[in-house]
């Protein structure tokens, strides 16, 4: 037997080995290569990196290529004179665009858009809310109460714009009704007088979109515990206290993406005035939009390089308000929602 090694307890010890020290092979750390560490990771990572460029892939292809390519496309013509064919060479620079904030008909339109923007959160919002606490209580038929509501929300732009300008017409059934009940007198000419012509594209939007608000208010109602309400009884506080001091401020986050939403739709509002109106009636009656100028400017007259200008006008204004909503309006909601990165 070696002099540096002895027997103890039929285990083999080194007299050499500081006291404390593990031995070696027992409890001895292993050290790993970092090159093996690599090695074990490397297939994991690479295979979760496919996973989501196989999943998020095509979403991002197809919003590379129907939103941010067109908005690109629009750009650059907008700085030409073009018919919408063939290669753009008239360069114009800027023209396009000074036209456009000189034109006193497109300030009428901006005018009208930011009418309906006001207008629509101002009927749809405190209306949507009262249904929404309607509908959330327990009552007999509440089920058919709410498919009624959120029905025309479904329904599509075009059979309700042709619905409502059959009905709205002169000779039409609304008229026809207010005559067959005695109120004669309230006939109007619904879509083409000019001081009428805007509340009933308002009352149109209202009936068509405030399903929607119902539906998310609905969703907000749904999420606030019961015990809130339950407390404040038990303090004596009436229902409309309740509403007001815990509904209404929990329901607070729910309300402001929903008029978010409503104000980008209002700025890009198209359809039901396209529809209904068409383009030449829709600026003599004062219901014309940004969108509904742009076509009538740009592709039915043939100036595809002008439409295309008002397009990125309208992007840019929708882009601004939406940055400034966020900034001042949505940043106490999204400012729970954000945690910092450590490391």
């Amino acid at each position: 037997m070696s002099a540096n090694t002895s027997i103890a307890a039929g285990r083999v010890t080194d007299p050499q080995r500081p006291p404390g020290a593990p031995e070696a092979g027992r409890g001895a750390p292993r050290a790993s290569s970092p090159a093996g560490r690599r090695g074990t990771r490397a297939p994991a990572d690479w295979r979760k990196r496919a996973e989501i460029a196989v999943l998020a892939g095509p979403a991002v292809v197809v919003f590379v290529g129907f939103v941010i390519l067109p908005v690109v496309l629009a750009a650059y013509y907008g700085f030409f004179r073009w018919a919408g064919y063939g290669t753009p060479t008239d360069f114009v620079g800027l023209h396009n665009y000074v036209v456009i904030f000189t034109d006193s008909a497109f300030q009428s339109v901006l005018l009208h858009n930011a009418f309906i923007v006001v207008l629509s959160l101002v009927l749809q919002g405190p209306l949507a809310i009262f249904l929404a606490l309607l509908l959330n209580q327990k009552i007999r038929g509440r089920t058919l109460v709410r498919v009624l509501v959120f029905v025309p929300y479904v329904i599509s732009e075009v059979i309700v714009g042709t619905g409502w300008s059959l009905m709205l017409q002169s000779n039409g059934a609304v008229n026809d009704l207010l005559q067959a009940i005695g109120l004669g007198g309230l006939r109007a000419d619904w879509l083409s007088n000019p001081s009428i012509a805007i509340w009933t594209l308002l009352l149109i939007i209202s009936w068509k979109y405030i399903g929607f608000a119902v539906i998310l208010f609905l969703a907000g109602l749904q999420s606030i515990p019961e015990e809130l309400f339950e407390a404040a009884a038990i303090d004596g506080a009436g229902y409309w206290q309740i509403q007001r001091r815990i509904t209404l401020p929990l329901l607070g986050p729910t309300i402001r993406i929903w008029a978010f939403l409503s104000i980008i739709g209002s700025l890009q509002l198209f359809d039901l005035v396209y529809i209904i109106w068409g383009q030449y009636i829709a600026s003599t009656a004062g219901t014309s939009t940004m969108a509904t100028y742009m076509v009538g400017n740009g592709r039915n007259s043939g100036n595809y390089g002008y439409g295309n200008a008002v397009a990125v006008v309208i992007f840019l204004i929708s882009l601004i308000v939406a940055l400034l909503y966020q900034r001042f309006v949505l940043r106490r909601d999204t400012a729970g929602a954000l945690t910092e990165r450590n490391g």
